[in-house]
Formats: structure tokens, C-alpha cells, sequence
């Protein structure tokens, strides 16, 4: 039976954002943890939980040295920072989002 957990229970997040792009690493907690990692955090996955925000492209970068992803996603702050009406659109907010992904850890 597959066991489902937060990936904040793995990893942690630093993000930033340029324009209308937001780009959010996730950093494994534990070395090995990094292959599930791998596993679950699929460019397809990670652009079907932004759904919402309709990203146009998702980029996914393996750090192996850091056992890290770096995730370039476009098109998900609403014109960017300065141009947006909402109230936080900063990528930050973001990478939380990305946190609470459920994944499978077997």
C-alpha cells in the first residue's frame, strides 16, 4: 500500500521570483531521501499542482551535488510582483504551495 506524506516532511524550499517567473529549489532534508525526490517531483506533477495558476512552463534542474530541484516556473505571478492586484503573488508564497504536494514515499 502506498504511503502518502506532505514533502515538507522531506525537504525544504527557497525560492525567488524575476518578472512573471518564480523559481523554487527544493532541498532534501536527507541524502536519502533525494531519490524520491527524484522521483515524485516530475516536471508533469509539478506543473498539474499549479494548475490553478496556469503556468505556460515548468523547468525542473537536478542539483545532485546539493540533492536539490530547482523549478523554473513561468507564467505563475499574474504579470509579476509589480504589475499583480493580489495580495501576495510573491514566488514565496509559492514554494509553500509546492511543500504540501502529497507524495509517495512506498
Amino acid at each position: 500500500m502506498a504511503k502518502k506524506i506532505p514533502l515538507y516532511q522531506l525537504a525544504h524550499a527557497r525560492t525567488g521570483d524575476k518578472g512573471n517567473r518564480s523559481n523554487i529549489s527544493v532541498i532534501a532534508y536527507r541524502v536519502e531521501d533525494f531519490p524520491i525526490l527524484l522521483r515524485e517531483l516530475t516536471v508533469e506533477r509539478v506543473k498539474d499542482h499549479f494548475s490553478f495558476r496556469k503556468p505556460s512552463a515548468v523547468k525542473r534542474y537536478e542539483l545532485e551535488n546539493l540533492k536539490a530541484l530547482n523549478f523554473v516556473i513561468d507564467d505563475v505571478l499574474d504579470g509579476g510582483v509589480n504589475l499583480s492586484l493580489n495580495l501576495d503573488s510573491h514566488g514565496k508564497s509559492l514554494s509553500y504551495w509546492l511543500l504540501a504536494m502529497e507524495i509517495d514515499v512506498g
